[in-house]
């Protein structure tokens, strides 16, 4: 059986997710695309030889339905394409408002369809392998975290003032990451922002770098420490400390090329785009939920995984404003 995925919303990550679903997941195909803009979806459609159609036509015309659109418009297509019984995936995060958030849980416990979100770094091979390290027992009891998140370049000011700040909208990520590679929900936030960047992202009412240190259930510790920019390009690292040994997930290089020299040693440049960074977690993300929704089990990541982030980003921005822990 073949999986026809529908695309709602072609910007750049839509686009980016049409053609993975097109060209690089053996058991689905793309059955149509919708945008806001129609000249996107015409020359997204075109590209792949499907058509462009509006949202309730794409979620008619598809068994799944990929909602790639603004964070705003999240609820109300997963409700749409939930009413209509599709699998749905949807972009992090489901929504920045946790009410929205649980309407959306409770319609997907009526109607009962199959829902992924869209946290591409637990399909990154080095992110997995420090996982199921922790998992299998072979560094021991969890001790310690750190995970780093460095973009290359700060986000345009105008997205800046749409996206929520940087606690959910960039830490995010490493707030869901910590939870999933420490095997053990986050309990408790602290966190601190600066504004050392960019001064219109300060104006904008953000901040451009910021720590978070996290305790779990299990009694772990992650810190989390994140910057709008790095010059040297994208940095993501991974690190668990057992009490056996430890787990890590280093920097993807351009290539695994080295030249070593009398007096230095020369090493390739780190990706400069997200896309590069994670290719692979993005390519194979596609194909753990085709083969969830084609052949049943638990969600790669579930409605309840989606929401944990949404909510440690809460708490975070809350502890940044008062200087205080919050617990969650």
């Amino acid at each position: 059986m073949t999986l026809r995925i529908g695309v709602i919303g072609v910007g750049r990550i839509g686009r980016m997710h049409a053609g993975y679903i097109a060209r690089q997941t053996p058991r689905a195909e793309l059955s149509a695309v919708s945008d806001v803009s129609a000249a996107a979806a015409e020359e997204v459609g075109a590209m792949y030889g499907v058509p462009a159609l509006g949202p309730d036509e794409v979620i008619a015309a598809s068994d799944a339905v990929a909602i790639c659109t603004s964070t705003d418009t999240h609820v109300d297509y997963i409700i749409d394409a939930a009413e209509a019984g599709k699998a749905i995936f949807c972009e992090k995060p489901i929504s920045l408002d946790l009410a929205q958030v649980d309407r959306v849980a409770a319609v997907l416990e009526r109607r009962d369809v199959p829902f992924m979100v869209g946290f591409n770094r637990r399909f990154d091979p080095g992110h997995r392998a420090v996982r199921e390290a922790v998992a299998s027992g072979r560094i021991g009891e969890v001790r310690m975290a750190r995970v780093t998140s460095r973009d290359p370049s700060p986000p345009p000011v105008e997205y800046v003032r749409v996206s929520g700040g940087i606690w959910v909208d960039m830490m995010i990520h490493d707030f869901d990451m910590a939870a999933y590679v420490v095997g053990s929900p986050v309990v408790q936030v602290w966190a601190q922002g600066a504004n050392l960047i960019d001064p219109a992202i300060g104006e904008a009412g953000d901040v451009d770098v910021a720590v978070a240190v996290l305790t779990h259930a299990n009694g772990a510790i992650t810190t989390s420490a994140i910057s709008r920019e790095a010059p040297y390009g994208y940095d993501q690292r991974v690190e668990v400390l057992g009490s056996l040994g430890m787990a890590v997930s280093d920097n993807v290089r351009l290539s695994s090329s080295e030249v070593y020299l009398a007096d230095e040693t020369h090493r390739p440049v780190l990706p400069n785009f997200f896309i590069e960074r994670y290719e692979t977690a993005y390519r194979d993300q596609w194909r753990y939920f085709t083969d969830y929704v084609l052949d049943g089990g638990p969600s790669p990541v579930s409605l309840a995984e989606g929401r944990a982030p949404v909510v440690v980003a809460a708490a975070a921005a809350e502890s940044a404003r008062t200087g205080r822990p919050v617990a969650i």
